[in-house]
This record gives structure tokens, C-alpha cells and sequence, in this order.
């Protein structure tokens, strides 16, 4: 096999491959990367029985070919090569990349031991990979991070006719976002279709295929194997998906709520940073709703105390909530809007205290157009 190439676009390349792997793989040679050389140019494919990447770019090949070498150590070369073609053979098992004056000699991997990559189905439909991308971001910091339980691990994805939903949750919050969706021939049929895709994958496909118009989703079933499929720019991203059922958080969301409280979200953001210097770990903040204004506190520390007090809107009753700072931070960071929106719902015992929503707020009278929703359940008050 031999082949030049671009080194940038090599690099880009690898560094796609072996992005989705795990940093320790079960057998050694999943840690590899599979590059055909052929009339075409260069594909480049990384599978570990979960995950595959697989990216075809172009380059001139002297001699077709196929080998394995292993991935990361690939990777960290390519991006140190100096800015000059990269030259890529292979002999006897061994694979000679050299570039400018840089030259590196590496053992290949025998390539049939590899698995074969997943094939990708027929397309179930197109989403906007920018909206896309935001909807994953807003929604899979919900996840949980807990593989006790795996079924919450992923983020479920729920394709209607012409929308595609986004749930994710971890028991202490769900988060959920509609986008676009172009089902095509699915979307006629008036099939439904949902697909439980572990939220790691589903962050790095946001990140990857973020600006690349639209993302060609397959979601498909063989051989008892249920798979997910993004491509986008000639790269394509295959997930195993997670079985089981995910719990029913949608109706947790209250229909309407008339108690809430509008106000700027960078101020409530710093506010928040700053009370919770204080507190010890794990710990929550109060808050306290009322006409004057919120007011945050940090109190059950014999150590450090604080306190501080930022205008708010309150429609409805004074209210006060116990929350984890850094769970309230991640739906507020998700809102992307000038003001917010925290609304309280109620539960069947008046001393406990219903989960409060979050939501984007235009402005202090105006109600966001998104369909961004969070849910926070609040902590037990301390008497």
C-alpha cells in the first residue's frame, strides 16, 4: 500500500476515527484503525462492537490496500507531522509514515482479526445538524452518569412526523427539546419510532457533525442488534443502542403553571456561582422568592455563610425552594436567553415542595418561542 495525502485532512481524519473509542478497549486490536486505500481515496474506520466511526477522504494512491495500525498512536502522530504531504507504506508488516523530514516507522495489526463494520440502513430521516447539535447540548447534561443504571445513561429519541423529540433524565431532572425532522417516506407511513442512544455518543455527534447542514439519521434493527446511524460530510458515526425501557418523564411536565418568576439568567448564574463558594459538598442553596426580589442563600456551614439578592418578577405566591447549584446551572447554561422562566408546580403534600421548570423567557413579560424544557426536583428545606 502506498499514498499521499494532505496532512491536515489526514490528521482530521484520524483524530475523527479514534475519537469515539474508549481509552482502555477489552482486546487490544479494537483499539485500531482500519485504512482501505483505493481508487477513490482513503476510508478510515474505528469499531468497537458499540461504537463505529468510519470517514472517507481523498488522496492519491500509488497502491490500493488495507491495514490496521493503532489508532491514538496514529493520531498523536499525524497532528505533530510538520506542514508538508504526508507519504504513507507499507511492507512486511510494517507501516513507514513520513512527512518533511519527520519519518516514523509502526507495526500494523493483523487486519483479519478485525471485526466488520457496521453497515448503515435506509435512511429514516433528516434533522438540522446546528439545531441538532444545540438540542443535544441542551438536553444530554440531564443524562445520567450512573452506568448502574443504563436505561438513563442515554438520551431517548422519539421521531414523530414532522419533529424529532429529545428526553433525556438522570431521576433528579429531565430535559427535553423538539427539532425539525424531515421523515421522508417514514413520515407518510405514519410509523413512530424511538431510539435510546447512550448521551456520550450522541454529545460527540452534536460536536462533529454540528455545521454540516443536514445529519442522515437510520435507526435499524439486524440480527437482534438495534443501531443508530449520523452521516453527515462523507463521516458516519454508528451507535449500539440501549435496551430497555426508558422511564416515562413526559408527563411529569405540568400542562400550565401560574406561580413563577422571571429574571435576567446571567444574573441569576453569577449569584448562584458566588453564594455557592460556600457551600460544602453536595449541599444546596435556598431560594426565596418574593416581591422584593430573589434572594440566595447558603446556610448549614459552621465554616462560611452568604447570601445575595437580585430582582425578580414573581407572579403568584412567595415561594421557596431548595436546589443543587450545579443542577440548577446546567439548565439555566441550556436556556440560551436573556431572561428566564422558573415556574412552581405542586404536589399532594403541601410541606414537600413540586419540581420547578425552567424555561427561556424573551423578556420580562415575554415568554420564550423555544421548546426547551427543564425540570428540577427541589431538595427537602431544612427546618
Amino acid at each position: 500500500m502506498k499514498f499521499q495525502v494532505n496532512r491536515d485532512v489526514f490528521s482530521e481524519a484520524v483524530s475523527f476515527a479514534v475519537k469515539l473509542l474508549p481509552q482502555r478497549t477489552t482486546l487490544p486490536i479494537l483499539s485500531g484503525v482500519l485504512i482501505e486505500a483505493g481508487d477513490d481515496g482513503l476510508v478510515l474506520s474505528s469499531f468497537d462492537y458499540e461504537v463505529s466511526s468510519k470517514t472517507e477522504i481523498s488522496a492519491d494512491v500509488e497502491e490500493p490496500g488495507t491495514v490496521l495500525v493503532s489508532g491514538r498512536l496514529l493520531a498523536e502522530i499525524a497532528s505533530r507531522l510538520p506542514n508538508a504531504p504526508v507519504r504513507f507504506v507499507t511492507e512486511d508488516g510494517r507501516i513507514t509514515v513520513s512527512c518533511g523530514s519527520a519519518s516514523f516507522t509502526l507495526l500494523s495489526m493483523p487486519v483479519e482479526e478485525y471485526p466488520s463494520i457496521p453497515e448503515v440502513g435506509e435512511q429514516s430521516g433528516l434533522v438540522p445538524a446546528e439545531e441538532f447539535a444545540a438540542a443535544v447540548a441542551q438536553v444530554a447534561v440531564a443524562a445520567s452518569r450512573d452506568d448502574v443504571t443504563p436505561v438513563i445513561t442515554g438520551v431517548q429519541l422519539e421521531v414523530a412526523e414532522t419533529s424529532l423529540g429529545l428526553v433525556a433524565t438522570d431521576r433528579y431532572r429531565v430535559a427535553v427539546r423538539q427539532v425539525e425532522w424531515d421523515g421522508g417516506s417514514v413520515a407518510s407511513a405514519g410509523e413512530s419510532l424511538t431510539a435510546l442512544v447512550p448521551a456520550r455518543t450522541l454529545q460527540e455527534v452534536g460536536k462533529t457533525f454540528g455545521h454540516s447542514g443536514n445529519i442522515s439519521v437510520s435507526i435499524t434493527s439486524r440480527d437482534d442488534r438495534e443501531l443508530i446511524a449520523f452521516t453527515a460530510d462523507r463521516k458516519t458515526v454508528t451507535s449500539l443502542l440501549i435496551k430497555g425501557n426508558f422511564p416515562p418523564v413526559r408527563r411529569l411536565f405540568p400542562d400550565d403553571v401560574q406561580n413563577y418568576a422571571v429574571m435576567n439568567t446571567a444574573d441569576l448564574i453569577e449569584a448562584t456561582r458566588r453564594v455557592a463558594l460556600v457551600l460544602e459538598r453536595e449541599a444546596a442553596l435556598r431560594y426565596t422568592f418574593g416581591e422584593d426580589g430573589l434572594t440566595l442563600e447558603a446556610i448549614g456551614s459552621e465554616q462560611a455563610q452568604a447570601s445575595e439578592t437580585i430582582d425578580a418578577v414573581l407572579t403568584g405566591d412567595p415561594t421557596v425552594v431548595s436546589l443543587k447549584p450545579q443542577f440548577l446551572l446546567d439548565g439555566l447554561g441550556a436556556v440560551h436567553s436573556e431572561f428566564v422562566r422558573i415556574a412552581f408546580t405542586k404536589t399532594d403534600n403541601p410541606n414537600k415542595p413540586g419540581p420547578v421548570l425552567i424555561t427561556s423567557q424573551t423578556s420580562r413579560e415575554q415568554a420564550g418561542s423555544d421548546s426547551y424544557r427543564y425540570l428540577l426536583q427541589p431538595n427537602l428545606l431544612l427546618r
